[in-house]
């Protein structure tokens, strides 16, 4: 049940706002880049502060997941601890009808069985450099928001990181321009690449993801969505410099705990006008376009268990993002939220008109971003279906043509001159996505594409001539059906012919996805140049206005938005009131035992039932805390004040979801799977003694496993644990 907030009368929510605008961070309120963490205010609230050294470690000890998620190097040998839900996508690519190992789990108990993931990218940031002058001082003269501005800025970006990608390892380097404060700051992230990531062990999904839809943002949980990945370099295991140790105990109720991950992206920055049209049309669209879909592939794996096997994971994903993009609309709708916003701007505006340079610079901002904002809603569906690509239905083979003739064309392009998607620095995870051998499934192509060009239809209208273009005199059905089946791309080395022939071997394919992308190429670039000119130029130029103007009130007392770039979050063990009921911050195996019900999705994996008797039930399970996090966050370690592994960040509550507009500390809670709890699955549910060694040098003699440049054998299912000793 979704947690209200009960709405105060306006004019006391908007006193009570008022107190809080533009002070310092609250509490334990803050994804914080490493290069501005606020050690002092740690210090002064928990009486310890991160040094230079921890910082580094921290850093260097923390991954990102190319895909979306974050995770740590937890031994000396590459492994690598994130969320199963991080990986769903690989162990469903791994898996056949044969071996479904979302269902079986997964646990390579040799080196040579763990088995390459063919599209995770693993990140792990070296250094961050400020750039901003860089891009001041190639802009000027120029008015912001201006083609030329853009291009300029665009052009500059591209350069940096080239520059910083280059040289012999290239391939090992990826460099990204990061825009932090609505673009008051510029940074260079420069991160070592790497794309040899394997599977070493996966639970079930039952035991992964026990509890489902209903619980999830929801606690107590009684979830094991931990996952072990391993990164190569060169065929062998990498060893990295820097590694999260393990703490069994874990941390006790009130102790200060970090969350070291990729926050996603928040919007706590944005105008009053943006938050309407997030409250009034993006938020609410995309709940009912995920609310069909979701009925669409539910009906869809229901039809055969095959069916459901290849859709779980999208099913997963989409009934996920649905829960999110409704705890975020219960925070737009509340008056409460609103007050403080409209408070918290018109107090910014009445500073920045009191300081008359601020005010030349920045005074029609909001104006500005109202006004653009008004412009792009009649258009929203076109851009969304024809350049954003809904009217395909996210299909892959959609994806792979459309990058075959993007690339190929930009490619060809001086480096300034592209779509910031393409330039030489993002070519390794472009020839990753177009070379992975994941299994393309002709079924669920044709349900998701026909679903798309259904809704194409529906929202451009029958007459709209995009829409003719497309289908022509055929069905959505019809289409759909003479796409996939007759597409070649489904093949790694078409796709790498393709790409390496250049456009014009893209140009003279006769596959029908390279020839529907080449038809409506043209359609999508004009509203990516209006958008990315008229609508995003604008804004962009707008929100810097409104940054730069906070800079000169405020310094860096606040944290910037989140921006899928490493962030370090602080808080403590905590639990939270509910309507009334005090929530405790832990759940233990006994709890777990005695939520489920025998039916999905409360109901544990035979392998649990079969060990309950050898678990120990009072082991403490998952953990609530009031760090600050977002989606993104997924797979982040929690640490302790000792750099140790005390947690594994899976989710947060469903106040939480109200996060990416704003922090409440007395109920936004970060949720994990305890330390303790996956040293006990490992060790008595699943064996997975090569594991535990790693993680706790004396559980075993050897724990590093033995470097091999061999290719990875076939899959191994998670065993059967051994029978107690009598």
């Amino acid at each position: 049940m979704t947690l209200k907030l009960r709405p105060l009368p306006l004019a006391l929510a908007a006193l009570a706002a008022a107190a809080f605008v533009a002070s310092p961070a609250r509490a334990d309120e803050g994804m914080w880049t490493y290069d501005n963490f606020p050690k002092a205010q740690v210090a002064h609230r928990y009486g310890f502060a991160p040094d230079a050294q921890w910082l580094e470690h921290a850093q260097r000890s923390s991954v990102r997941l190319a895909g979306g998620c974050s995770g740590s190097f937890v031994s000396g040998s590459g492994l690598v601890m994130t969320n199963h839900h991080c990986v769903r996508a690989c162990v469903g690519q791994l898996s056949t009808k044969e071996h479904d190992y979302s269902a079986g789990g997964f646990y390579a108990d040799t080196p040579a069985a763990e088995t390459r993931c063919p599209e995770i990218e693993l990140n792990e940031l070296l250094s961050i450099t400020d750039v901003t002058a860089k891009l001041r001082a190639a802009t000027k003269g120029e008015k912001p928001g201006s083609p030329a501005y853009t291009k300029l800025q665009k052009q500059t970006k591209a350069a940096i990181e080239k520059e910083c990608s280059g040289g012999p390892e290239e391939a090992k380097v990826r460099c990204d321009v990061v825009d932090l404060y609505q673009g008051g700051v510029s940074s260079l992230y420069k991160y070592r690449r790497y794309q040899d990531v394997r599977l070493v062990f996966a639970p079930e999904q039952a035991a992964a993801h026990f509890g489902g839809d209903p619980d999830n943002f929801n606690f107590p949980r009684f979830a094991l969505d931990a996952a072990f990945l391993r990164a190569y370099d060169d065929g062998k295991p990498v060893q990295p410099q820097h590694f999260f140790k393990w703490s069994e105990a874990g941390a006790k109720e009130d102790e200060l705990v970090f969350v070291s991950g990729h926050p996603g992206s928040t919007r706590r920055a944005l105008t009053v006008a943006e938050l309407v049209y997030q409250r009034d049309y993006a938020i609410p669209e995309r709940l009912i376009a995920s609310a069909e879909l979701r009925g669409v592939l539910t009906q869809f794996g229901r039809s055969s268990p095959e069916n459901a096997r290849i859709s779980t994971a999208d099913l997963l994903g989409l009934e996920n993002g649905f829960k999110g993009n409704r705890g975020r609309l219960d925070t737009l709708v509340d008056a409460r939220f609103l007050a403080f916003k409209q408070a918290e701007e018109a107090k910014l505006r009445a500073r920045v008109k009191a300081r008359p340079a601020l005010q030349k610079d920045a005074g029609d901002a909001w104006e500005i971003i109202a006004k653009a904002t008004g412009e792009l809603r009649p258009h929203r569906h076109e851009y969304e279906f024809i350049e954003g690509g809904a009217g395909f239905g996210g299909t892959r083979l959609w994806r792979v043509a459309r990058t075959l003739v993007r690339a190929t064309a930009e490619l060809r392009k001086p480096e300034g001159e592209r779509l910031r998607e393409y330039g030489d620095a993002k070519l390794p995870a472009i020839k990753q996505a177009l070379y992975s051998k994941a299994p393309i499934y002709d079924a669920l192509e044709i349900l998701k594409l026909t679903h798309g060009l259904i809704k194409l239809r529906e929202l451009l209208g029958s007459t709209h001539p995009f829409v003719r273009k497309v289908l022509g005199d055929k069905s959505p059905e019809e289409l759909a059906e003479q796409l996939v089946k007759g597409s070649a791309l489904r093949e790694v080395a078409v796709r790498k012919q393709l790409f390496e022939g250049g456009p014009e071997a893209v140009a003279a394919s006769k596959d029908p996805f390279i020839q529907l992308a080449l038809l409506i190429d043209e359609d999508g670039r004009k509203l990516r140049k209006w958008k990315d000119e008229d609508i995003d130029g604008k804004i962009d130029a707008a929100s810097e206005a409104i940054a730069r103007a906070r800079f000169a009130l405020d310094g860096t007392s606040q944290y910037p938005d989140a921006t899928f770039s490493l962030r370090l979050s602080f808080g403590a063990i905590k639990g939270w009131t509910e309507s009334g009921r005090a929530v405790p911050p832990f759940t233990d195996f006994a709890g777990a035992f005695a939520h489920q019900t025998g039916r999905f999705p409360f109901s544990l994996p035979e392998s649990w039932n079969n060990a309950k008797g050898r678990l120990n039930p009072a082991v403490k399970f998952d953990q609530a805390s009031d760090n600050d996090i977002i989606g993104g966050n997924s797979g982040s370690p929690l640490i302790n004040q000792g750099g140790e592994i005390v947690g594994l960040v899976f989710d947060g509550n469903l106040p939480s979801l109200g996060g990416d507009y704003w922090f409440e500390p007395a109920v936004n809670r970060t949720v994990s799977v305890h330390s303790a709890a996956i040293v006990e699955a490992l060790k008595t549910v699943y064996g997975a003694k090569r594991v535990l060694g790693e993680l706790l040098p004396s559980a075993q003699p050897s724990a590093a496993p033995a470097p091999s440049a061999a290719p990875a054998a076939a899959p191994v299912a998670a065993p059967a644990p051994a029978a107690p000793a009598k």
